[in-house]
C-alpha cells in the first residue's frame, strides 16, 4: 500500500496564492468554491496579510496553506452513513463519492479543519462558459459535498498535483510517506515539523516544515 502525503516548506511560502487558483482551475471548481487555501499565520487573530506580536522585537507573519489534510485516522469517514467519504486503501487518500453523497453535510460537522470542505447548494455555476483545467477531473453535481481529492486523477496516473507542480516559491513536495526514500520521509525525518490539530487524533499527512 502506498500512503500519499505532502509536505509544505514554511519557510519558502510566499503567500502567492498560486496553489489556490491552480486547484481551482485543475478541478475547475464552481465560483466562489476553493479546495485549496492560504491563511495568515501571525500569531493572533489579525487580519489576511498583516503581521501580529509586538513591535519591534516579536512580530509575527507567516502563511499556512490549508486544504483536506487526508488523515489517517478521518474523522469524516466515521461519520458518513453511506460511504460516500472513504479512504483510498491503495492510496491512502480520502475521497468522496459523489454519486453516493446524499448531503447530509456530517463529514463538514465532523472534520476539525474548518473551511476544507464545500458543499453545493445549488447546480454549480461558472463565471466561464466552459470547462477549465483536466478533462479527467470529476464533475460537480448539486447537493454533494466537496473537497480536495489530492489531483486524484493526476496522481493515479503518475503526475503531481497540480498545486505543488505550480507552486512559484517551490514550497511543496509530494511523495509516499511509507517510502523511507522519498522525499517527503527525508524531509520530515531531517526537519522540525508541525501538524494541524496533532491533538485530534487524526494523524493528517500534510506535514509542514518550520
Amino acid at each position: 500500500m502506498t500512503h500519499y502525503g505532502m509536505v509544505i516548506d514554511t519557510e519558502k511560502c510566499i503567500g502567492c496564492h498560486v496553489c489556490a487558483m491552480a486547484c481551482k482551475l485543475e478541478n475547475n471548481l464552481p465560483n466562489d468554491m476553493w479546495w485549496n487555501r492560504v491563511l495568515t499565520d501571525n500569531g493572533g487573530d489579525a487580519e489576511f496579510d498583516m503581521v501580529g506580536g509586538t513591535y519591534p522585537d516579536d512580530l509575527k507573519f507567516g502563511y499556512i496553506p490549508v486544504s483536506c489534510q487526508h488523515c489517517e485516522n478521518p474523522a469524516c469517514v466515521k461519520v458518513c452513513p453511506v460511504g460516500a467519504t472513504y479512504r483510498d486503501p491503495e492510496t491512502g487518500v480520502v475521497r468522496q463519492d459523489y454519486d453516493k453523497c446524499i448531503g447530509c453535510r456530517m463529514c463538514m460537522s465532523a472534520c476539525p479543519y474548518n473551511g476544507v470542505r464545500s458543499f453545493n447548494w445549488e447546480d454549480p455555476q461558472y463565471h466561464m462558459d466552459y470547462a477549465t483545467g483536466s478533462k479527467d477531473a470529476p464533475a460537480h453535481q448539486k447537493h454533494v459535498v466537496e473537497k480536495c481529492t489530492f489531483c486524484y486523477h493526476r496522481t493515479s496516473q503518475g503526475e503531481e498535483p497540480a498545486c505543488m507542480r505550480l507552486c512559484v516559491g517551490r514550497a511543496r513536495f509530494w511523495g509516499d510517506l511509507d517510502d523511507p526514500d522519498s522525499d517527503v520521509s527525508k524531509m520530515i525525518a531531517s526537519r522540525n515539523y508541525k501538524q494541524l490539530l496533532e491533538d485530534r487524533g487524526t494523524k493528517p499527512s500534510v506535514y509542514y516544515l518550520v
